[in-house]
């Protein structure tokens, strides 16, 4: 094995979801540290791709089968999760079947509204949050250059 492999150090690799539901979004509140409300979503796991993590994700988080709709931005600054460097590629997705239900490292789920977002939003979802809104209202999506 080369010696630059035995060294290869990657960010970990998340998908999220930006769940659309009664003209709001799904928060799962999680049970795990960093502690607050957070888009469902995890790591990726080997040999899976990023569409089938974010559908099984949103399923085990919060009950709920979904409709991907498109994949909406990739967010990767190295201090976005306190815990270690990962990358996440968010997915917009409509809620299918099955009822709302916190389940696996979700402690509650619940739909909130641009105006009724919880006050502790864990990682840079707050941002990703504020970018979906600003993507809704103007069709702009966020820009790809950091600052």
């Amino acid at each position: 094995m080369k010696q630059w492999v035995k060294k290869l150090k990657t960010p970990f690799v998340t998908a999220d979801i930006i769940i659309r539901r009664n003209q709001g979004i799904v928060l799962v509140e999680r049970k795990n540290e960093p502690h607050g409300w957070a888009l469902p979503g995890g790591f990726v796991e080997v040999g899976e791709s990023l569409e089938n993590a974010a559908c099984r994700e949103a399923e085990e988080e919060t009950s709920l089968e979904i409709e991907l709709v498109e994949q909406f931005h990739a967010y990767s600054e190295p201090d976005r999760d306190v815990r270690f460097h990962s990358v996440t590629v968010v997915f917009i997705a409509d809620a299918g079947a099955g009822v709302l239900r916190a389940r696996d490292d979700a402690k509650k789920v619940k739909i909130f509204s641009e105006m009724t977002l919880p006050d502790h939003i864990a990682f840079d979802h707050r941002q990703i949050i504020a970018d979906y809104f600003n993507y809704v209202k103007t069709g702009k999506r966020p820009s790809i250059y950091p600052g």
